[in-house]
């Protein structure tokens, strides 16, 4: 059977190009600085997100942990979206390993958090209050849509945290969707951040590996923590080989995987049963809502994979979609087919 998966674009494979590039790869001891290719991966990082310097770890969560031991120290606050990765997805590593205490304030449907909401949270000076440190926003924001959140957004946040003396921290694990869906460079979306991450095992098809980025001061600190967390890898070239052809090959064709997401709302719009906000649809995420005469989500799931199609259930009523590299748009019409045939047997 035909299987489309559009469960997550960390499904992807790397590209031919990307097994030659680690076949090739010229390796060194990158815990020495030696490993050449690793090296290449990190200066064209800092390029793309206009920092002074980066780190290559093993994950986005190890890139965000890492970020969140170098600029919190134990017991000090940060501020971050009740519906962020970090706070659902990272297994509360902040506080587990590093005594940080996460404070969550509303995302809303778009991803930002509301300024005067952030602005009232951030601790006065008491001894019986942590310390607010950092604000830590998300960009593409993952549970919210996929929304991408824009320069002039990132440009209020970041006069209120400079306003405060704070820190700004953007796990941009998919920062260069929202860069192609804004028409702009990642850099511009960076310029605010103390410190930006973003993976390369997602929409750019690496097969593993993310980026951290900031002030050298910062990223050789970074180092330290990465260390700690047992994110010392040797010859790690053979995974930053595939990065650099990511960053070179694979941003500008994230609008295709954009038109096809789009194109999957339009599609899923029409059926009945199925109840998606098009205005939400920015980038390579679908979210959709199903009617109270269909299967819970992940029964409905179930049904669609044994019709060789893919989604991630989230909640009772609602399904996730991320189209990605190898889904093209002949996929997401044999999708809608089948979206459409469980819709109108689960429906009767």
């Amino acid at each position: 059977m035909r299987r489309i998966d559009l469960r997550s674009d960390t499904v992807t494979l790397p590209t031919d190009s990307m097994r030659r590039a680690i076949a090739e790869a010229e390796l060194g001891d990158d815990v020495f600085g030696e490993d050449p290719t690793v090296n290449r991966l990190e200066e064209r990082a800092a390029e793309l997100s206009g920092k002074e310097a980066a780190l290559f770890v093993a994950s986005g969560t190890m890139a965000n942990l890492v970020c969140e031991l170098t600029h919190c120290g134990r017991g000090d606050e940060m501020i971050l979206g009740d519906q962020s990765h970090i706070l659902h997805y990272e297994q509360g590593g902040c506080a587990a390993l590093g005594g940080i205490h996460p404070r969550a304030v509303r995302n809303l449907p778009d991803g930002t958090l509301p300024l005067d909401e952030v602005e009232a949270v951030v601790r006065d000076d008491n001894v019986h209050f942590p310390r607010t440190k950092l604000v830590v926003v998300e960009n593409t924001h993952n549970r919210c849509n996929g929304m991408p959140l824009d320069a002039a957004y990132m440009a209020g946040i970041g006069s209120l945290v400079r306003r405060f003396g704070l820190k700004l921290h953007v796990d941009g694990a998919r920062i260069f969707n929202a860069a192609v869906a804004l028409g702009v460079p990642a850099a511009e979306l960076a310029s605010e951040a103390d410190s930006i991450v973003f993976c390369l095992s997602k929409g750019l098809a690496a097969p593993a590996g993310a980026l951290v980025c900031g002030p050298s001061d910062f990223i050789a600190e970074a180092r330290r923590n990465r260390k700690i967390l047992g994110g010392g890898m040797r010859q790690a070239g053979v995974l930053a080989a595939a990065g650099l052809v990511a960053l070179d090959e694979m941003i500008d064709r994230l609008a295709e995987d954009h038109a096809n997401a789009r194109r999957l709302a339009e599609g899923l719009c029409e059926i009945p049963g199925v109840v998606i906000d098009l205005s939400f649809v920015k980038t390579n995420i679908v979210f959709m809502d199903l009617a109270e005469n269909l299967p819970d989500a992940p029964e409905f799931a179930s049904m669609l994979a044994a019709e060789g199609l893919l989604i991630l259930p989230l909640g009772p009523g609602k399904l996730r979609a991320v189209t990605h590299y190898r889904i093209t748009s002949e996929d997401i019409e044999e999708a809608l087919v089948v979206f459409k045939r469980v819709c109108s047997l689960a429906g009767n």
